[in-house]
């Protein structure tokens, strides 16, 4: 299969032809899974499916999901060319379990630079943009790598420095002069602290711009969420998130006014599923079931990503008219039933984010001697914090959830090794040991 772009961008187009166009791929995917994916060809014949009956978007409710789990079963039966056509090997996070690998042909290369040339131009990035990636390229994290390619194809500068040690980021930044960085925001506050700390006038700096990935800027109303407002009411810099996977293949990229992440429509069909696995209405948060268009190596159909966001369908001012998805509320496997209160590990990650004398923290969610969940936050502080940090942090937590979980004290350098494991490629803030049922 090779990825052909439409004629136009397909996101100014109607609604109804952005429909048509989707159900048009759709059909393509699926003859393409029944010829060619081992996996897909067992599923249609066990569950007595004709692919060729599927013709519209609407008629994916009529297919099984496929899981995480199916993919580390069954992960080498998702292939669908053979070995040789494979150019690049990369694997998940193993945020939700075992890592899982993923293999890219050629055009899926060429598919992932589209994805994210057309996200960067979403952003506001043309040629004669400088972009700072302060991201892994290495470890194989498919994400480093289509950046790179995309900022390319798009014709952009690209400093690659990669991820950490902000002494090297402020040379290269003084040095070299980008206008925009991309980082996961958090990284953001230990440049500045950085920065004050050794007198570097970031006011001043080349930087305009910041692209934000794995963790929200936004709140479910779209407002700047408590680590958003910290960096703008410390940096007045524009600031953009985003929201992909390896599995998708595809980026959902806020514009410049933020109403949450745009759906490429050639690259992606999105599903918003609830607790009955049935479709939500749109606005109502469920969880994102994905379908891929265009991809060869190892493409998906109503894959359950188990991200928690809400699909928004109204008009958006920058002339788009694909849907966009609000920023993600959780991941349905790490909801949390703390004292009565359902929280998602993002809410407790922001009250920690805008605490300014928490250096670096991890989040452990397990079970308790009752067989409910509990919580408990290992921080490192500053020398300069409150006299009783504790308490300090759990009235913080009072504040914005109701209730506190544990907070336990423990030196930087040891709760950083915990946020950094050997194996891993960006740091690791939830740790889930509950024996959940399968």
């Amino acid at each position: 299969m090779i990825f052909t772009p439409p004629a136009s961008d397909i996101e100014f187009e109607s609604v109804d032809t952005i429909k048509r166009y989707q159900d048009g791929r759709l059909v393509e995917a699926i003859d393409y899974l029944a010829k060619n994916s081992p996996f897909y060809r067992r599923m249609f014949k066990t569950c007595g499916i004709d692919p060729e009956s599927i013709t519209r978007v609407e008629q994916l409710t009529e297919l099984p999901f496929t899981t995480k789990s199916d993919l580390q079963r069954f992960n080498d039966d998702f292939l669908c060319v053979p070995r040789d056509k494979v150019i690049d090997y990369v694997t998940t996070s193993g945020t939700l379990g075992d890592p899982v690998t993923f293999c890219c042909t050629e055009n899926d290369l060429q598919r992932l630079a589209y994805n994210e040339m057309k996200s960067f131009s979403t952003a506001g990035l043309k040629p004669g943009n400088i972009v700072q990636l302060m991201t892994t390229i290495d470890k194989r994290f498919m994400a480093g790598l289509a950046y790179f390619l995309g900022i390319r194809k798009l014709g952009a500068s690209i400093i690659r420095v990669g991820n950490g040690v902000p002494e090297l980021q402020w040379d290269t930044i003084q040095r070299l002069k980008p206008d925009t960085i991309m980082c996961v925001p958090s990284f953001i506050l230990r440049l500045l602290d950085y920065a004050d700390q050794h007198g570097i006038d970031y006011r001043s700096s080349s930087v305009k711009r910041i692209i934000g990935i794995g963790e929200g800027l936004r709140d479910a109303n779209l407002d700047l969420n408590l680590l958003g407002k910290s960096i703008k009411d410390r940096w007045d810099v524009e600031l953009f998130a985003t929201y992909s996977s390896t599995e998708m293949g595809a980026t959902f990229a806020e514009c410049p006014h933020g109403c949450g992440g745009h759906v490429h429509p050639e690259l992606i069909i999105v599903e918003i599923i609830g607790d009955d696995d049935r479709p939500v209405a749109d606005g109502m948060a469920g969880e994102i079931v994905i379908t891929t268009l265009g991809v060869e190596g190892m493409p998906l159909l109503r894959f359950r990503t188990g991200d928690i966001a809400a699909r928004i369908t109204e008009p958006c001012d920058c002339g788009r008219n694909s849907y966009r998805l609000t920023p993600l509320i959780g991941r349905k496997n790490n909801m949390i039933k703390l004292k009565g209160t359902t929280l998602y590990p993002p809410a407790i990650n922001d009250v920690l984010d805008n605490t300014p004398w928490v250096v670096n923290y991890v989040v452990e969610v397990r079970d308790s001697a009752a067989g409910t969940d509990e919580v408990v936050v290992y921080v490192g502080l500053k020398d300069s914090h409150p006299a009783d940090p504790v308490k300090e942090l759990k009235d913080r937590f009072r504040s914005r959830l109701r209730v506190a979980p544990i907070v336990e004290v423990l030196p930087c350098d040891a709760v950083n090794r915990m946020l950094m494991p050997p194996t891993s490629r960006k740091p690791i803030k939830f740790i889930d040991t509950r024996n959940k049922p399968k």
